[in-house]
């Protein structure tokens, strides 16, 4: 088959770009570069198993042409990270908006089955778990730069449902529980690579707020094999699924482990979210998915471990330099 992946020079696209050409898939890269880099997957286009069109999924006429020339899709362009989100919440709310009906519109139109990479953060302040896709979702104020993704994930899902259900289009909705390893930028507010940069320049880590609150990570080799089950499953199709580890872990353990397995001399520094953000932001305590449906669906279950994502980082960010370290914020999400 032939795969369009939107976004698809960006983290996790990369790293389903390398599963699917594995596989004997072609790939067709529709890819802005905002936050995506043409060498996590030059590899591919020097083979000619990927191709890559720089633009932007929000544009209509081109998202058109790169449907039609592919079999499925998997829309995972997206504004991302907690940083991203507070300082630009307009415009990311709007083009994760514009980009999930310009997609879903087109693979309806075209008969093409595609899958909508939606978050974690839409559960909100839904803080018990393990979280069933059908848990209530309890959102924050829209006025907060906090909850602006959320909101326009929110409406990405319900448009994807839409189309299934008024045209009769195969869309699957995926929800991914922090995904992480090698090629997460800390740009743009991720932890663990920031905190791993940290770790290897000397620095302290900096954990925000008390550093109890819990985060359940997956290496993305893991997010990647679920994402390729669902969209080969016809059962699949019209529905939700959690894509996550269930073993949270709190960010400090977190920034402990980094020293641990960096050999570090790195301490850990406290700073208060209103340092941090600005006054009012609102930090959730716990967020764990229940995987029960992708699992009963699949038999999928994660087979790498948070050491082991720790380690491809510290691997990855050893190897280039910390070319992509960037002082950031944690995340969230």
């Amino acid at each position: 088959m032939r795969y369009l992946i939107t976004g698809g020079a960006g983290f996790v696209g990369s790293h389903l770009t390398d599963a699917l050409v594995a596989d004997g898939h072609d790939v067709l890269l529709l890819d802005d570069l905002s936050t995506g880099r043409i060498a996590n997957v030059e590899h591919h286009l020097l083979s000619g198993r990927a191709e890559l069109v720089r633009g932007s999924a929000t544009d209509a006429a081109l998202v058109e042409d790169c449907m039609a020339a592919s079999d499925r899709c998997v829309h995972l362009a997206s504004a991302v990270g907690v940083q991203l989100v507070v300082d630009h919440p307009l415009e990311t709310m709007l083009a994760n908006v514009r980009g999930i009906d310009t997609v879903m519109a087109a693979a309806a139109r075209h008969g093409r089955r595609a899958l909508f990479a939606s978050t974690s953060e839409v559960y909100g302040k839904q803080s018990r778990g393990p979280l069933a896709e059908d848990a209530d979702l309890i959102i924050g104020s829209p006025a907060k730069a906090r909850w602006s993704y959320a909101i326009a994930k929110c409406f990405g899902e319900a448009v994807a449902h839409g189309y299934h259900t008024d045209q009769g289009a195969e869309t699957i909705v995926v929800r991914l529980f922090n995904a992480v390893g090698p090629r997460q930028s800390a740009r743009y507010g991720m932890v663990l690579p920031r905190f791993v940069g940290q770790a290897l320049r000397g620095e302290s880590l900096t954990v925000y707020g008390k550093g109890s609150q819990t985060r359940c990570f997956t290496h993305v080799f893991d997010t990647v094999q679920a994402i390729r089950l669902l969209c080969d499953a016809d059962g699949a199709v019209g529905r939700t699924f959690n894509v996550g580890s269930s073993s949270p872990v709190a960010v400090i353990e977190l920034a402990q482990r980094i020293i641990e397995r960096t050999g570090s001399a790195s301490e850990i520094e406290r700073l208060s979210y209103a340092e941090a953000y600005a006054p009012g932001f609102e930090e959730l305590g716990m967020r764990r998915p229940d995987t029960t449906a992708l699992e009963q669906l699949t038999g999928w279950a994660p087979t790498h471990t948070l050491d082991d994502a720790i380690d491809d980082v510290i691997a990855h960010e050893s190897a280039h330099d910390l070319v992509d370290d960037m002082p950031g914020i944690e995340q969230a999400a």
